[in-house]
């Protein structure tokens, strides 16, 4: 898929893939891993304020499909550095201002380059990585990226139960890390080129209609276990940062260990039957967060709810197929923006929700799987451009 790279040069696209999906797993699972406690122990959050500031996080994911203008100015590979530039510092800042303002200040600059660069690396996968080897491939970059999550989680619990370093000790060198890393790949990588020059305009086309309908119904889901899931485990079951710092190591784990083989399966049984599993399990793990009453089984639930993230590549996949490879960038920024609509109103007013009935969250997401499962049904067998859907084909 790319042009002129000597076969004995390290610094390729698919090592320069690798490289960043280390660094972000320094910075940005830190931030979430320490978050729920931070803003409960020294912020006092309640569930409103916790669902106003992951609100404001997804503003920038909402504006993501202005990527394809800042593209006029600056190429995508330089500008996912400045991005990752920014989510590091955002996060290196963090634990300098436990209030409800500085949290939403530190956070939007986080998340700002956290967003950009997830729609940037989007964009430059699908087009560096061959239809053939994405599936895989894509599943690859999960599995490097748990084992960079497991390796952080670990370092975490040292500092924290070993170390009883403070927050903005935890903060800072976990962003610190990965702000330095970021300056490294900028000077070690040349400019890669692509074959096919993106278009430098938002394109918005009927025949992708499934995808993003599947993308939207993704950023609602994703908001419930993101927000929700976690702060259930901190307020009804009291589990302590380090609680969920050894969560986490499981999730990653197991993500470590399976992300790979769930790229080659869907590689091999198809985008279609990937996600109608997914969304089958998803129901069943909604509706358990509802009626969940001890600290294991939810836990356990968390551990199943993250698994099933690594099966959502299969919606990045089936764009591949049915997409004009020239659509990337501009749908990319698109399709975050899509997927950040429900995100920027999800956690908000869920968390007045929370208030009256935490479980009446859940179930709603169970209703969003439900819906995630009929749009599934609609993805044919073979997806390629002119067969994108199986009915309600829009040209």
């Amino acid at each position: 898929m790319l042009s002129s790279h000597k076969s004995s040069d390290w610094r390729t696209p698919q090592n320069f893939l690798i490289i960043i999906s280390i660094i972000v797993p320094i910075a940005f699972s830190s931030w979430m891993a320490l978050l729920n406690n931070f803003v409960i122990e020294r912020a006092n959050f309640d569930g409103a304020d916790i669902g106003l500031l992951q609100s404001v996080r997804e503003i920038p994911g909402f504006l993501a499909f202005t990527v394809v203008f800042v593209l006029l100015f600056i190429k995508e590979q330089k500008f996912m550095v400045l991005s990752l530039l920014m989510l590091t510092l955002g996060t290196a800042i963090t634990g300098f201002f436990p209030s409800v303002t500085g949290l939403l200040i530190t956070t939007f600059i986080m998340s700002t380059g956290f967003h950009y660069f997830e729609t940037l690396k989007q964009s430059l996968s699908l087009q560096w990585l061959s239809k053939e080897e994405a599936p895989e491939m894509l599943g690859k970059l999960i599995s490097i990226g748990a084992l960079a999550s497991l390796l952080t989680y670990g370092s975490l619990w040292v500092m924290l139960e070993i170390f009883a370093l403070d927050y903005i000790w935890v903060y800072g060198i976990s962003g610190g890390i990965g702000f330095v890393l970021v300056l490294v790949i900028a000077f070690a990588f040349p400019q890669f080129k692509t074959e096919t020059p993106q278009n430098k305009k938002l394109v918005l086309r009927k025949r992708y209609w499934l995808y993003y309908a599947l993308t939207f119904m993704s950023g609602a889901r994703r908001q419930i276990f993101t927000v929700f899931a976690g702060f259930l485990m901190v307020e009804k079951f009291g589990y302590s940062v380090a609680d969920i710092t050894l969560l986490f190591l499981i999730n990653y784990l197991f993500n470590f260990l399976f992300a790979k083989k769930i790229g080659r399966f869907i590689g091999i049984v198809g985008e279609r039957k990937a996600l109608i599993f997914e969304y089958i399990g998803l129901i069943f793990v909604f509706v358990g967060y509802g009626l969940v009453q001890t600290a294991e089984w939810a836990a356990a639930l968390y551990v199943v709810d993250h698994l099933f993230f690594a099966l959502a590549l299969a919606i990045k996949t089936y764009f591949q197929k049915i997409a004009d490879p020239a659509d990337m960038a501009s749908t990319a920024g698109v399709s975050f923006t899509i997927n950040h609509i429900a995100a920027v109103v999800i956690p908000v007013t869920f968390g007045v929700i929370w208030l009256v009935s935490p479980a009446s969250v859940f179930y709603i997401g169970a209703a969003m799987a439900m819906i995630s499962l009929v749009l599934s049904l609609n993805i044919p067998r073979n997806p390629e451009e002119g067969n994108e859907v199986r009915v309600l084909k829009w040209n």
